[in-house]
């Protein structure tokens, strides 16, 4: 067979960009497509019809009247170069008498000889493909069958704008069902956080009472401004609240420059962390670009745990941080009780629970994990953990930048 160079639609990768947004490749059958290919084999007169979409190296059979071929080669295609050019149909009365396809396997080895095809094109120009009539013999093909093959291709490309159309709105959907759901565990776990402000808010106040009643001392000051900086910190975090409730995608797409250590001073007046626990730091001030937002999530809850559930006389965890082109790496290590091996994947479940009081003879939620895990897959990125019972647990958060 002679090598004869094969037309390319202009703008190709464009056009297989277009092809790629419509999800139609090995897609599956559909009687509404089936059907307007058996009224164009009808119409034509001919025993094949197929609607058919051409990638990078396939012709793919959406449709396939006549034969029980679902693909062939690109470079085998007669609807390749019925692609070339959009903007008419291409019919090839006698293939064997064409020079172009005489010596094609489609040809001598199927022995179709008749082609009439009719581009598929988007409502951005670009040729996706075809709806196409063949036969073994040769066929005249008068104006009728063109207008009418013409209005057919047309129903095929309305019908698989209309397909792209609800596929959109379902993943839109998809994507509020998601945010509605985060909406809900971000606000469990919101308020679960709240709960350890208030509490010190009231130990605070209870004492201020008990020492302004008893001594008159000036030591009250000193609880009356750990008040306000605890109400402080609880009002930014209702802020935050408020904020994204108004506007989930704002956890996921305000992006702002902050220092790391900052940050973590700010969680830890939000949380209550006794004298024998140790926060250490990392070392160095890192400057970071991200949501500010889910970063102060993540650690909270990463933090709040670990404190919860340490039961070592001098409670350290150790934070740690390092970052590539890529990734923010975090781990948040502590010298705690530790997980049995057998719960390292369950305990990102939701409502699961080991059923052990913390420090402070309180059950957990089995809310917090789970919503971090999921915040995560949001962003695009993962959480790891690793643990030795009665040693201590570490977990590790890779944020795709």
């Amino acid at each position: 067979m002679n090598a004869i160079a094969l037309p390319v639609p202009e703008n190709e990768a464009e056009r297989l960009a277009a092809l790629q947004s419509y999800a139609i490749i090995d897609s599956g059958e559909e009687a509404d497509f089936d059907a307007i290919a058996s009224i164009a084999s009808a119409i034509c007169h001919t025993p094949i019809s197929l609607i058919t979409f051409i990638d990078e190296k396939r012709q793919w059979f959406k449709s396939h009247i006549g034969t029980t071929l679902t693909e062939n080669f690109r470079d085998l295609s007669f609807c390749t170069y019925a692609i070339a050019e959009p903007e008419q149909i291409m019919i090839v009365p006698d293939a064997s008498q064409d020079h172009r396809f005489a010596e094609n396997p489609v040809v001598t080895e199927a022995n179709v000889t008749f082609y009439a095809g009719v581009p598929l094109v988007n409502e951005d120009g670009f040729a996706l493909g075809t709806l196409c009539v063949l036969d073994q013999k040769p066929h005249d093909f008068n104006e009728v069958q063109v207008d009418a093959l013409k209005a057919l291709a047309k129903q095929v490309v309305d019908k698989i704008e209309l397909r792209r159309k609800v596929l959109a709105l379902q993943q839109t959907n998809q994507e509020l069902i998601n945010a509605n759901v985060l909406i809900q565990k971000f606000a469990s776990m919101a308020a679960h956080d709240i709960k350890n402000p208030l509490s010190s808010i009231r130990l605070t106040s209870q004492a201020l009472r008990t020492r302004q009643e008893i001594t008159q001392s000036d030591g009250c000051l000193r609880l009356v401004n750990m008040n306000i900086s605890a109400a402080d910190n609880l009002l930014a975090l209702v802020d935050e609240m408020m904020a994204y409730s108004k506007n989930p995608q704002l956890l996921l797409e305000k992006r702002q420059d902050f220092e790391l250590n900052a940050l973590i001073s700010k969680i830890q007046g939000l949380l209550n962390v006794p004298d024998s626990v140790r926060i250490l730091l990392p070392e160095a001030k890192h400057q970071l670009h991200y949501s500010i937002i889910a970063v102060e999530q993540l650690l909270i809850n990463l933090l709040s745990n670990a404190i919860r559930y340490n039961d070592k006389p001098e409670a350290i965890i150790q934070i740690r941080f390092e970052e590539n082109e890529a990734f923010y790496l975090f781990e948040v290590e502590d010298n705690g009780r530790g997980i049995p091996e057998e719960y390292l994947e369950k305990i990102f479940s939701n409502n699961f629970t080991l059923k052990t009081k913390d420090r402070f003879d309180t059950l957990g939620s089995g809310i917090g994990l789970a919503t971090v895990k999921d915040l995560l897959y949001l962003l695009g990125s993962s959480i790891a953990v690793r643990s030795v019972v009665g040693e201590g647990t570490t977990f590790v958060i890779r944020l795709t930048k």
